[in-house]
């Protein structure tokens, strides 16, 4: 495990005591909130809910380095987070679960950058019925396979 390469490289740093305390508390309550909120939309902005949802991973994800490593990511943060914890941690699932959200958001993000770029066809992006409900569906699922299954993961390992 090299994690001074992250150093080096000004893509990660580690984190100065006086910093400490409110960096942890950061991570720990919007990790919390990011995962509320990936419920509390699920069913009117089920977009919405990934993206929060893919938060509540990537956060979670940063106050895990944070505890165990003290170590704050600085630059190309997704990519860099992902990349820290395949050094740092073995266990597949995890490594997994956290590409499968990543790969969620970016795709999420995706159709909302085409929408932004559609604007006139407001359908695409609000859709018909039939896409509200499967958007609603694949949010649920993303929640109950993805999201919880991983912060369960990461919470243990902290």
């Amino acid at each position: 495990m090299d994690l001074d390469k992250y150093i080096k490289r000004k893509l990660a740093s580690k984190i100065i005591e006086t910093e400490s305390e409110r960096y942890l508390n950061f991570f720990d309550n919007t990790y919390k909130e990011n995962l509320e909120h990936c419920k509390f939309v699920i069913e009117n902005f089920p977009r919405w809910s990934i993206v929060s949802g893919y938060y509540a991973m990537h956060d979670i994800t940063k106050l895990f380095l944070a505890k165990k490593f003290n170590i704050k990511i600085d630059f190309n943060v997704h990519k860099t987070t992902l990349d820290l914890l395949k050094e740092v941690v073995n266990d597949k699932e995890i490594l997994k679960l956290l590409k499968t959200g990543y790969k969620e958001f970016i795709e999420t993000a995706n159709d909302l950058a085409r929408a932004r770029k559609e604007r006139t066809k407001a359908q695409y992006y609000t859709g018909t019925e039939f896409m509200k409900e499967k958007y609603k569906e694949k949010a649920k699922d993303f929640l109950n396979d993805i999201v919880i299954p991983y912060i369960n993961k990461i919470n243990e390992i902290i």
